[in-house]
């Protein structure tokens, strides 16, 4: 057992009704960090109070994909059937392995569910995820690769060609999740990506239809979106862009009339809250209230890297609407945390925490946000 252990047992020892809240900012650990010590704690079968067992908090659980993202700059022109110069990038990704880092990074305590290779890959990602979420509950397969998305881009830096190898996610079942289902019922909210079959996906409205959990679904593209259920009624909130929308709904939107009719569409199939966005020009909001609203986005000369950009922006969402904020701030949160990211080189951005977050806020609010 290390020195930072000991001092864990020694505080809980002293104080057996501490919950992991108390705990992790006292030793200045994210509860995601924190869980995961204690689990291994648990493991090594060091006892603990039972008061302290049963005041754990609630996680925040996310399902779907991790990957290892490439990208390929090319330097000249490229040609078909032979070797092009090109620079290369690294990092890990994935929507709903991107949304818990953040969530981590604010501060709360996550817990990601997913499936991969048992390889290098995965070893990578793990080492650069754990400090912001619980891994236990990934399902590792010998068989399989770990998730992965290659993209080569021209001298502009379009897309050229992109290549996915996600078959791994097809094992994120229904009978994966209901070994998992005891940390499922204890989740203060789930939130689930299209990298999931869609089996999975009408599990999990059923499943938090009936443990009272709220759901929120995010898409990963276009040619996805026919995972999403017909009914909605068990979404609490759906964060799904133009192109996204006008897949799924049949529809064209070619001006503001048209974005509003879409999220009303929306909200006739059931789910109680809506996004749907069209980078730069904003988003637009639906409430189960019926209201909806146009936020414009956040004027962004210095763009470094849109990568992230939208995972960045349902995080910050999903975290201002679980501290019970108002509409507009839970969106001008989502803004802001995009904003900012799309500034950064990094998928997530690094300086990411609750304090820097609140400041980025205060920024915004008192017009000197940069």
């Amino acid at each position: 057992m290390n020195e930072q252990e000991e001092f864990i047992l020694r505080v809980i020892r002293d104080n057996p009704f501490i919950s992991q809240e108390e705990l992790s900012e006292m030793i200045g650990m994210s509860k995601s960090s924190l869980a995961n010590i204690l689990s291994g704690l648990i493991k090594k079968e060091h006892v603990f109070g039972k008061a302290y067992v049963l005041n754990e908090t609630a996680p925040i659980i996310c399902i779907g994909g991790a990957n290892i993202d490439r990208k390929f700059y090319a330097q000249s022109d490229i040609t078909a059937e032979t070797s092009n110069p090109v620079k290369s990038s690294r990092s890990v990704g994935g929507v709903a392995r991107n949304i818990a880092e953040n969530l981590g990074r604010l501060g709360e305590e996550v817990t990601f569910i997913s499936t991969a290779g048992n390889d290098s890959e995965w070893e990578e990602i793990y080492e650069l995820s754990s400090p912001f979420m619980n891994l236990e509950h990934v399902t590792k397969f010998d068989h399989s690769a770990t998730g992965s998305y290659t993209a080569v881009l021209d001298q502009n830096g379009d897309l050229n060609i992109a290549l996915a190898d996600m078959d791994v996610f097809d094992q994120i079942t229904p009978e994966l999740l209901i070994k998992n289902s005891a940390i499922l019922r204890k989740a203060k909210c789930i939130i689930v990506d299209l990298n999931c079959p869609s089996e999975t996906i009408d599990f999990l409205c059923f499943f938090t239809s009936k443990n009272n959990i709220p759901l929120v679904i995010i898409p990963v593209s276009s040619p996805k979106m026919s995972r999403l259920p017909k009914s909605l009624n068990a979404v609490s909130w759906l964060i799904v862009n133009k192109d996204e929308t006008e897949t799924f709904l049949n529809i064209d939107i070619n001006d503001e009339q048209d974005w509003k009719d879409s999220v009303k569409k929306w909200l006739e199939l059931g789910v109680k809250n809506v996004i749907v966005t069209s980078g730069a020009k904003g988003v637009m909001v639906g409430r189960e209230n019926g209201e909806i609203l146009y936020f414009p986005a956040i004027e962004t000369p210095n763009v470094v890297d849109v990568t992230g950009a939208g995972d960045s922006f349902c995080s910050a969402v999903i975290y201002s609407w679980l501290q019970k904020q108002d509409t507009e701030t839970i969106i001008k949160s989502g803004l802001v945390n995009s904003h900012k990211t799309i500034m950064s080189k990094y998928t997530v951005r690094q300086e990411l925490s609750q304090k820097q977050f609140k400041l980025d806020m205060e920024g915004y609010l008192n017009e000197t946000i940069s």
